[in-house]
């Protein structure tokens, strides 16, 4: 059985995207997009003086990470937060085994220089 695979979203070049911009490159109604963000506490647009959202690019990847957990791997909201939560955590493992490892490396490269 082969795996199905989500397709890449090209997500435009720019800084801030405005609701309808995210709903429509996540493929979600504006509604359900501010639902996540009551949910979600990783998703955190930015406010403008007047209350309009604006999401930078980590937020949109997360929605689309959310949008694969419930929609296409059917996990339910506290277990796509549960999934997030223990993602989260190993990826700041992996970052800080990264930073040990270029810590040891800028060591050894002073040694030899």
């Amino acid at each position: 059985m082969e795996k199905k695979q989500t397709p890449q979203i090209e997500i435009p070049d720019k800084l801030y995207f405005k609701i309808g911009e995210v709903s429509g490159i996540a493929g979600v109604q504006p509604s359900v997009l501010r639902f996540w963000e009551t949910e979600f506490k990783r998703i955190n647009p930015k406010r403008t003086p007047s209350g309009q959202r604006l999401y930078r690019r980590n937020d949109i990847d997360t929605i689309l990470r959310i949008k694969e957990l419930l929609y296409d791997k059917k996990f339910t909201i506290q277990g796509a937060k549960r999934h997030l939560r223990i993602n989260e955590k190993k990826d700041k493992e992996q970052i800080n085994g990264l930073d040990d490892i270029r810590s040891e490396l800028k060591n050894i490269r002073d040694l030899l220089t």
